[in-house]
């Protein structure tokens, strides 16, 4: 499996040894989409949308063609990359019913990466979607998270009348759309922190439906038959036009360089919405590779190379880890994260990628990720009433997992459900 394609000079001296220099603690920008499709953006090759400013992180950074989330749902997966933790360590499984207004949440005494990073020095923020506990509770709110600022898009509404609630007290936007409001925060965040080093969660609301556009957002993509498809690319250049404001407003600052940039989805896109998982199987709240597989990118100037691909598997867990160490935050021993700090394999400081196995649980379903082989059980949605299906799969010939290997490779199968079985041991049962 070749692991790295690489589009950098990874053999300069300044590339290679960026993660030895000492340096500045960088600002942490994390950027999360809500339902796009691995397919749903220039960079992974999308041409009926242009994308140029999520294209701008991947080609000024790097872009992870086997980026992971831990959950092919909301909540479950913010909870696993907020926390650096399986969720089903402790028990944030599912979408909660009634979702923010519900009594439960994150468990409180669950470290996020707010924090993490504020306990190192940085300041705090949060804006959008939060949907990982009601944020009328007061144990559950971001300011009570590690958050020490909170601008709260609730629900999924999109358009105009837009509700704010702003440290807990509600206000009115008057921006045209979700996504426009969410740049105009964080840009506005941006220019008012150029000190300190600061970590903004941006949690965007699109293309999750409703499918919402303002009026003439449209328009471009007129020559798309598929109404759901043309409101899809209306939302996701929405979005695109978001991010753009937000990386201006960095790089008019003067701080792009000492930025250290994550993008991804919180999982695949869903069943008939319009937006795409192309090429592979599977949709959102399944375990197959179009459930969990994103569109994922990652850039820090000077320190990551530019135009680099790369292919070995990653996951959403190894986002605050690999923060942590960009921000020269010695993680404890008993800190019990599941991820891993990619600094050292990304800067090319070291040439040995992360060798481990990735894991899902959802419910019945679960999957095993081990190198190219891919056990799992999941919902087939294509089918009605929707039935569990069981395969082996190898990923590196059959991406699109077509061709269960299971009755050819026992063997492998009996070894994968092994190591599945021993770390769901360590999980506990769902909270709701």
């Amino acid at each position: 499996m070749r692991y790295l394609i690489i589009v950098a000079l990874l053999t300069l001296p300044s590339v290679l040894h960026a993660a030895d220099r000492p340096h500045r603690q960088p600002n942490i920008l994390y950027l999360l989409a809500d339902d796009l499709g691995y397919a749903d953006a220039g960079f992974q090759g999308c041409s009926d949308v242009p994308t140029p400013n999520l294209d701008s992180i991947a080609k000024n950074g790097l872009r992870f063609t086997s980026g992971y989330v831990t959950a092919p749902v909301c909540s479950p997966s913010r909870a696993g990359l907020l926390t650096g933790r399986y969720q089903t360590r402790f028990g944030h499984e599912f979408n909660h019913p009634l979702a923010d207004r519900a009594p439960e949440g994150l468990p409180v005494d669950e470290k996020t990466m707010g924090d993490w990073l504020k306990a190192a020095g940085y300041t705090t923020a949060h804006i959008g979607k939060w949907h990982v506990g009601n944020p009328k509770l007061p144990q559950f709110t971001p300011t009570s998270r590690g958050f020490d600022d909170d601008v709260i898009m609730p629900g999924q509404n999109k358009l105009p009348p837009l509700l704010v609630f702003r440290n807990g007290k509600r206000e009115a936007a008057n921006d045209p759309y979700v996504d426009l409001a969410m740049g105009r925060e964080a840009a506005t965040y941006i220019d008012s922190h150029q000190s300190a080093p600061w970590f903004l969660y941006v949690a965007y609301l699109t293309p999750h439906v409703p499918l919402q556009t303002p009026p003439g957002s449209e328009e471009p993509f007129a020559g798309i038959a598929s109404e759901k498809r043309r409101k899809n690319a209306a939302m996701i250049s929405l979005l695109d036009q978001s991010v753009g404001r937000i990386l201006d407003a960095l790089r008019e600052s003067g701080q792009e360089d000492r930025t250290l940039i994550i993008f991804h989805s919180d999982n695949g896109a869903p069943f008939g919405s319009g937006s795409y998982n192309t090429p592979f199987r599977g949709y959102k709240s399944t375990l197959r590779e179009g459930g969990i597989r994103e569109p994922f990118a990652m850039q820090w100037k000077g320190t990551l190379p530019a135009g680099l691909v790369v292919d070995v598997p990653v996951i959403s867990l190894d986002m605050l880890p690999t923060a942590l160490a960009a921000a020269n935050v010695k993680v404890p021993a008993d800190a019990q994260l599941d991820g891993v700090n990619l600094l050292p394999f990304l800067t090319g400081s070291s040439d040995t990628p992360p060798e481990r196995e990735l894991y899902w649980r959802y419910g019945e379903q679960y999957a095993i990720r081990q190198g190219d082989w891919k056990l799992v059980r999941t919902m087939e949605q294509v089918t009605r009433p929707p039935v569990l299906t069981f395969g082996l799969y190898n990923l590196s010939q059959d991406a699109s997992e077509e061709h269960d290997l299971s009755a050819e490779h026992p063997d492998k199968v009996e070894a994968l459900q092994s190591l599945w079985e021993k770390w769901n041991a360590n999980n506990v049962p769902a909270l709701w």
